[in-house]
């Protein structure tokens, strides 16, 4: 038997982090989007698996059914008048 079997704080910790593929190397990932360049309304990712990164291209969905989840993305749009 080995050391990490009885002793559950030696075994290596699973990863927490959850953007693990958008600009990993940076500190902080930021965007800022214009609301001008928004046009009507513009879905913007939270799950970090979007490959149109920052906006939203459904790739939650899949996110969603293996790890049943809820996660979608914040939707922006111009106020109607």
């Amino acid at each position: 038997m080995s050391y990490l079997a009885p002793c559950p704080e030696a075994r290596p910790k699973p990863s927490t982090k959850v953007n693990r593929t958008i600009r990993p190397a940076e500190a902080k990932v930021v965007d800022m989007i214009d609301i001008e360049d928004i046009g009507e309304k513009a879905a913007f990712c939270r799950c970090w698996k979007s490959k149109n990164w920052p906006y939203c291209d459904g790739s939650h969905g899949a996110h969603n059914k293996e790890c049943q989840d809820n996660l979608g993305p914040v939707v922006v749009q111009r106020k109607k008048n």
